[in-house]
């Protein structure tokens, strides 16, 4: 059986105060499930913060963001290594928001990637299409193209410690979400696009989905049989909600 997870991306929210009382309410309240893993990735500075609180729970931590480099004049940048430190065991890499207003292209995201594997930590992966693109029916050229970036960047094998997530931009902060099928027919696609250089790998790869994740959805999105769990935004800020989002992906 695949492994399952559910991580929350708190984006750029939180404080020392509210971030205390979201993880003393995860850790409390997240049901134990054989199969399912729970994450937080929270912004830089509260890194030690979720480290120690988190740390000898059944909760990993990661980051939003990371350098393609691993060490040198890089003003405001942050290495894999550096995140390691603080016991991250994620980070994710091609975020939409990062693609779309920072300008990390396909070639950009894949040496983030490759830099998220040096450090030995777990990249997520994310991919997606606009609205735009989606309208025109180049969902699967656009979703294709990004992830060929990375696997000829990296080869097939480095996705054996990885985490891919379908993130349809059009649907994240928007309330709109893609329906259980169309996401489920993206999840398809992604798994038939590494099965077709590994077919063994691409059977045990996890893929979330990622785009206005709500309590009252997820049943449906989770039961789909090619989503594995969720890349989730604002929900993750509100440990009820996220709370019972983890409870729907128990299998």
């Amino acid at each position: 059986m695949r492994a399952r997870l559910v991580a929350g991306n708190w984006k750029m929210h939180g404080s020392l105060a509210a971030n205390a009382r979201l993880l003393e309410a995860l850790k409390a309240g997240l049901p134990e499930a054989e199969g399912l893993g729970y994450a937080v990735c929270a912004p830089y500075p509260y890194l030690a913060q979720v480290s120690q609180a988190l740390s000898g729970s059944r909760i990993a931590w990661g980051a939003q963001n990371v350098s393609e480099h691993d060490s040198g004049a890089y003003t405001g940048e942050v290495s894999g290594a550096m995140l390691r430190e603080f016991g991250c065991r994620f980070a994710i890499v091609g975020h939409s928001e990062r693609r779309a207003l920072y300008g990390e292209d396909d070639g950009r995201v894949a040496a983030k990637f490759l830099a998220v594997r040096r450090a030995v930590l777990t990249p997520i992966l994310c991919v997606g299409e606009t609205l735009e693109q989606r309208e025109r029916g180049e969902t699967e050229n656009v979703v294709g193209r990004q992830l060929d970036s990375v696997l000829d960047a990296a080869g097939v094998a480095a996705l054996a410690n990885a985490v891919l997530a379908y993130e349809p931009v059009w649907a994240i902060g928007t309330g709109r979400n893609a329906t259980p099928q169309q996401a489920q027919d993206v999840h398809a696609f992604i798994r038939s696009r590494v099965g077709a250089r590994d077919k063994r790998l691409a059977g045990n790869l996890t893929i979330l989905y990622g785009g206005s994740v709500k309590p009252g959805n997820a049943p449906e999105l989770f039961a789909m049989p090619d989503v594995d769990g969720g890349l989730i935004g604002g929900a993750s800020l509100a440990a009820k909600d996220f709370i019972a989002i983890c409870a729907a992906a128990r299998r």
